[in-house]
């Protein structure tokens, strides 16, 4: 019997061939895409690797997922099943994660701060908040250019929001326009409220419950995390 959503007549030791070779074609797709952090779109998956095996898609992501986990440890996850997008999160502890090269530590240290701030203040900042902390951390967004990560702006407003890190959204009848950030859906898949706020507390050297309000919401969804 050929696997479920099989499109076309093979017989199951070749259909079984066939998925498998799909899937680790699949798992290359995605490692090249994943280099640039930008979601990918279900139809380009179909379109530039699944192709015939339209049908037999979700076997093949299935397997595709199952190396990764074992391989990379990383997960495929869907974004929005609407509008299907999918992207890459790393599943290994902080300590047996590889070491990056200097550029990406010090832009997820950034992007740290910014999630954050963005926690701390009510799960959404105003721009004018963010270039404030950048610039108590030494970093002149005004400028445009830093050492470190290149454009500011540009990295903050636009890669982090095509990475799904952030969502930079404008804000209704302002003129001059204003913009305000909150988490992009990456981001609380890569981490978690808990985590932010005991970075928080470790830098400011304070026990993570002294923010009762912030505490309890992030007890509260890493209690929801460990029903699913």
């Amino acid at each position: 019997m050929c696997p479920q959503h099989c499109s076309i007549d093979i017989d199951p030791p070749t259909a079984y061939v066939v998925f498998s070779l799909q899937a680790h074609e699949l798992v290359q797709f995605f490692l090249f895409k994943d280099q640039k952090k930008i979601p990918v779109k279900r139809a380009d998956v179909l379109k530039h690797v699944i192709k015939d095996y339209k049908d037999s898609f979700p076997v093949i992501i299935r397997r595709a997922n199952g190396i990764f986990q074992l391989v990379f440890g990383l997960e495929l996850v869907e974004l929005d099943s609407r509008n299907p997008t999918y992207i890459l999160i790393n599943r290994l502890p902080p300590l047996e994660q590889s070491l990056e090269d200097d550029d990406i530590i010090c832009k997820m240290g950034l992007l740290l701060a910014i999630l954050s701030l963005i926690f701390m203040k009510g799960n959404v900042a105003k721009e004018s908040a963010v270039w404030e902390l950048l610039k108590r951390l030494r970093i002149d967004s005004l400028r445009g250019r830093c050492k470190a990560f290149g454009d500011v702006k540009k990295l903050v407003t636009e890669e982090f929001v095509k990475q799904k890190y952030l969502e930079y959204t404008r804000l209704p009848h302002t003129d001059p326009p204003e913009f305000e950030f909150r988490w992009g859906p990456r981001a609380a898949r890569e981490t978690s409220k808990k985590e932010v706020l005991q970075f928080v507390a470790k830098i400011q050297k304070r026990d993570p419950k002294s923010w009762k309000s912030h505490y309890q919401e992030a007890e509260i969804e890493a209690n929801a995390a460990r029903r699913k």
